[in-house]
């Protein structure tokens, strides 16, 4: 089941990039980077391919990649402010976050969110939903954008490169990161399970 849904997206990916070239290459980027995950160790390696071939430059796909990362994750922003934020300060408490939660995320975005952004773009998992509490906690958007582009291109560049070294083999770096983003969700939930027992925890101590 697994391999079959991994083997539809990859096929969905490479049709989207055949047929649109560089505006397939950024609307791949753009759905991955809006909290739907893409796998852009696909996208990019399979453009960098394309690069190899002649079909491409590696410039104009890196920087396919990073303005399409840029536009999704603009929309997950825009989602975090307009809808996120909201919802959070009205049904926080039933998920164990509360006003005082939002002031820390505002004020860490506040004094970090320029080095959060950047470095979480070239990090696997983590850089398909940085957007979204960025948005929540209102960072400054313009230099949300440009650390975006920042941290993203590196990581487009990176691995259009590494496709294109690999060539016809382009498609064996899957795998490889598919287990560090198994280590990064295993430590994510470490940490989500961390803050549950913390909150509980002070509820029952102010009770």
């Amino acid at each position: 089941m697994i391999s079959a849904t991994i083997s539809l997206v990859t096929n969905f990916i490479i049709n989207a990039i055949s047929s649109l070239g560089y505006a397939g290459i950024a609307l791949m980027m753009a759905i991955e980077s809006a909290c739907i995950p893409l796998p852009s160790e696909v996208i990019m390696p399979f453009a960098g391919f394309l690069a190899a071939q002649g079909r491409f430059s590696l410039l104009g796909v890196s920087l396919a990649g990073a303005i399409g990362c840029v536009v999704g994750s603009v929309i997950a922003y825009a989602v975090g402010v307009w809808g996120g934020r909201g919802f959070i300060e009205k049904y926080g408490k039933y998920i164990l976050i509360s006003r005082h939660d939002l002031e820390v995320a505002d004020r860490f975005f506040n004094k970090y969110g320029a080095s959060a952004i950047f470095f979480s773009r070239l990090m696997p998992v983590v850089r398909t939903f940085i957007s979204l509490p960025a948005g929540i906690a209102k960072m400054d958007f313009s230099k949300f954008v440009i650390f975006t582009f920042l941290g993203s291109w590196p990581w487009c560049l990176g691995l259009a490169y590494l496709g294109k070294v690999l060539g016809d083999r382009w498609n064996v770096l899957s795998p490889y990161f598919h287990k560090f983003d198994f280590v990064l969700i295993i430590a994510i939930i470490g940490a989500v399970v961390w803050y549950v027992r913390r909150h509980i925890k002070n509820v029952k101590f102010k009770s």
